[in-house]
């Protein structure tokens, strides 16, 4: 086969896989909008749940979406970002850490439901926490550090090189380097991580249940259950309590998941071009 015609071939096959990928996933979100947006309304977004979510609204769940993520990354973000710190400006490549990236990416394929049951026995049973904003947010923050620390090490190693040194040059020590040259200009990066990090906090549902719970109240202190949406629509679906408001909820989820996501694309954007012009 000529090689013109190969890669036509290959070119053609990617064309395919990419549509077919971007296929599926519009036809799900079109789907589940077009289910849901119908019922979603001011009195749904703000009203409390009514007969277990059967009337109602789901207002309890968005602010335990919100509190949950939040809290997740409060406590992932410090230990992330100095891990990535650690890891690059630190050490030199080594088998320690190799080991310790080969350990964070072996952490960020473990599925969910491992860190769900995890958190139920260490933070729920042995800590004594009970299912809580606290339990879960600590079994977030395990799932998502992977991701904060990778990001954040990408975005250190994007700074050139020839700011340390200039840093150097005026007899700054390596902390003021890493704290007036290197982390302001590795915070875009930094911050799509911790955008994407936040994004799939709000979106999991099996560590959730297990750890904070599926209470329908608005969650008072850390120490309160809570539930999210993605365990609302969960539950809502499993049970057949109302697949309309069911879809309902997957649709303001999927609205909520879709605008973190275009932030976060436009932070990577605002990136690469700020790298570019340097």
């Amino acid at each position: 086969m000529k090689r013109q015609h190969t890669q036509r071939l290959a070119f053609g096959c990617l064309w395919l896989a990419a549509s077919i990928t971007i296929i599926i996933l519009a036809v799900i979100i079109v789907y589940i909008l077009g289910e849901g947006l119908p019922y979603v309304n001011f009195e749904f977004l703000t009203g409390r749940p009514v007969a277990q979510g059967r009337d109602g609204g789901i207002l309890p769940t968005i602010l335990g979406t919100l509190a949950l993520g939040a809290l997740s990354l409060v406590l992932a973000v410090p230990l992330g970002v100095g891990a990535a710190v650690f890891l690059t400006e630190y050490t030199r490549p080594s088998a320690l850490t190799t080991l310790m990236r080969f350990g964070t990416d072996s952490l960020a394929g473990v599925p969910s439901i491992i860190f769900g049951l995890f958190g139920f026995i260490f933070f729920v049973t042995r800590l004594h926490l009970s299912w809580s904003l606290l339990a879960g947010g600590l079994t977030l923050a395990l799932m998502v550090l992977p991701t904060i620390i990778r990001t954040t090490e990408e975005a250190i190693r994007a700074v050139p090189v020839s700011y340390r040194e200039v840093s150097y040059g005026l007899g700054a020590s390596r902390w003021q380097m890493v704290s007036t040259v290197v982390l302001p200009n590795a915070l875009p990066g930094i911050i799509t991580g911790v955008i994407l990090s936040f994004g799939r906090a709000v979106g999991e549902t099996a560590a959730v249940i297990f750890t904070a719970g599926t209470a329908l109240n608005i969650p008072t202190s850390v120490l309160s259950p809570t539930r999210t949406m993605a365990v609302h629509f969960y539950i809502l679906a499993v049970e057949g309590i109302s697949l309309p408001k069911a879809y309902a909820t997957g649709a303001v989820l999927i609205i909520s998941i879709l605008i973190i996501n275009v932030v976060a694309n436009a932070l990577i954007t605002r990136s690469v071009a700020h790298a570019v012009r340097r």
